[in-house]
């Protein structure tokens, strides 16, 4: 697929809808800007210079202008109605969360909170750690997502998730993984000198391993 040329390999389970359009988005400006290079040339070959030949004004066409106009408004409409419905499908109806987390940006990592076994955030329980997250996979996660400090963005380009982290404001994010493996989560906002640097983990494990692990790191920083 051509979303693989730009996009490492996509493990959520609205990627699909986000390559989607991305792909139809960028056949789109392709027939379109070949259409413009090949009347571009023309009109470069058929209005030349020559010999004897002087200047002279030509009138527009309405109908084409009308034609080429009522196209692109159409397909802008289109486009923009069909990337409001995926918006709506990952930003504001996602699904209820199976576990959760806290993920708070700072320069230059991410602290991440997990509930404690009482399953709830802000008591004794809860065990944070920075830059590591570890999920189940084919679980709904949920993140409550904010900034110490500036403004940071959270990017995880195998689930297609980038949400910006803005002090003061709490954003909630979800995901669905459909693979194990370990993945990148680099700070995509420029933050400062440590900006480049601030880089967390991903790993997406079966239900078995994750929990083994909570286990260990509980009974490791009791």
């Amino acid at each position: 697929m051509l979303e693989h040329l730009y996009f490492p390999h996509d493990i959520s389970t609205f990627g699909p809808q986000i390559d989607w359009l991305f792909e139809l988005i960028f056949w789109i400006v392709m027939v379109v800007w070949i259409a413009v290079m090949i009347a571009m040339v023309y009109f470069m070959i058929r209005y030349r210079t020559r010999p004897g030949r002087k200047a002279e004004y030509i009138e527009g066409n309405s109908r084409l202008e009308i034609i080429w106009t009522t196209a692109t408004t159409v397909i802008l409409i289109t486009l923009a109605i069909m990337s409001r419905s995926t918006w709506a499908d990952i930003k504001e109806h996602g699904p209820p969360g199976d576990v959760f987390y806290q993920v708070n940006a700072k320069q230059f990592n991410w602290e991440i909170t997990y509930p404690g076994p009482d399953g709830k955030f802000g008591t004794k329980d809860d065990l944070l750690i920075e830059n590591e997250l570890h999920v189940p996979v084919n679980k709904v996660v949920r993140i409550d997502l904010t900034s110490k400090d500036v403004i940071h963005s959270f990017f995880v380009p195998n689930l297609r998730l980038k949400q910006d982290a803005v002090p003061g404001r709490i954003i909630h994010v979800w995901f669905e993984a459909t693979e194990t493996g370990q993945y990148e989560i680099p700070c995509a906002e420029l933050c400062g000198f440590g900006h480049s640097g601030m880089k967390g983990n991903l790993t997406v494990q079966s239900q078995e391993d994750y929990d083994k692990w909570v286990k260990d790191q509980y009974s490791q920083n009791k």
